[in-house]
């Protein structure tokens, strides 16, 4: 697993095995993204795939000229796709399109060489949005970012898994008196917007089964919240769980590649 940035300027993250690597999102610029991947020693024409988790900028930014560079099948659900072509434009105005463009479904499994993904339902306010679990070479790895609540069909996703990316976007409190106008605010906290370290911690303490090696905490605000913030619910909540201390924290960046994280 290796988060090149995680945030409201750009997410995009690799998750691989030794056959085969994939792009999960590309929401900042080709250049940038190629840069991080060298920082962690990865060739951009190693990548076997993009794949996209749902159609807002800071997962899409850079998507149609890094497929187009390099060759790079796109994976998406249709109304993602559609949505992506209604929203942005390419240098020259017009639409941007996928090349190799690969439609899935949620909740259907597929392949890209040796890795299975099933992408499964979350909870915002895009066309139709998804998290994806990853299954290769016997690990498993779920990643869950931009999403409002922890429904059901997540929490279940989430179980058996050696490594979690799981968003921790914001305390309650900076929210409540930050300097989003209110309408944001209320967004953000809607159960279409984004999970909140409280609500994070909540799950880490009632349905987390305690499996995962590592968990990373993605998608931190850079208003309304603190690395420290994100890290104590995180922490507190695993603590009141017996046997969980073992389990790894880390936090992403919006602004350096997190090092790769090995299972």
């Amino acid at each position: 697993m290796t988060v090149l940035a995680s945030g409201s300027r750009g997410n995009s993250t690799v998750i691989a095995t030794a056959r085969t690597r994939v792009l999960v999102d590309c929401g900042l610029s080709c250049r940038e993204t190629c840069r991080r991947l060298a920082a962690q020693g990865i060739a951009p024409e190693s990548l076997s795939a993009v794949l996209i988790t749902h159609e807002h900028s800071d997962h899409v930014n850079g998507l149609h000229v890094m497929a187009k560079k390099f060759n790079l099948p796109v994976f998406m659900t249709e109304a993602t796709h559609g949505a992506w072509q209604r929203q942005h434009k390419d240098s020259a105005g017009n639409r941007v399109r996928a090349e190799r463009l690969e439609l899935f479904s949620s909740g259907k499994v597929f392949s890209v060489g040796d890795l299975e993904v099933l992408p499964f339902t979350i909870p915002h306010d895009a066309a139709d949005p998804v998290g994806f679990r990853f299954t290769g070479e016997g690990v498993r790895v779920a990643l869950a970012t931009d999403l409002g609540y922890m429904p059901q069909n997540v929490k279940d996703q989430l179980r058996g898994c050696d490594g979690l990316i799981l968003e921790s976007n914001h305390d309650l409190e900076m929210l409540r008196v930050g300097p989003y106008p209110w309408a944001v605010k209320q967004r953000v906290m809607s159960r279409v917007g984004h999970l909140s370290n409280e609500s994070l911690a909540e799950f880490l303490t009632t349905d987390y089964d305690g499996g995962a090696t590592f968990i990373i905490l993605a998608h931190l605000s850079e208003q309304n919240n603190l690395p420290d913030l994100a890290r104590v619910a995180a922490e507190r909540a695993l603590g009141v769980r017996q046997g969980l201390w073992g389990n790894r924290l880390v936090l992403t960046s919006q602004d350096e590649p997190l090092a790769t994280l090995t299972l």
